[in-house]
């Protein structure tokens, strides 16, 4: 029984390290992506431009 504790603990506390990484990265703007939305307009899909030519 005293294993379910330990390995409990030990699965809370790997979780916690988790978020907390999860929201370090959130704050120092790891996910932070300014390029793409404005050249996602610019370049073209493939499957848009194969459908396009068969028509």
């Amino acid at each position: 029984m005293s294993v379910l504790v330990v390995l409990i603990s030990l699965s809370l506390l790997a979780a916690l390290g988790f978020l907390g990484a999860f929201i370090w990265a959130v704050k120092n703007g790891q996910f932070d992506d300014y390029e793409t939305p404005s050249m996602r307009m610019l370049m073209e899909n493939k499957k848009d431009t194969i459908q396009n030519n068969q028509k």
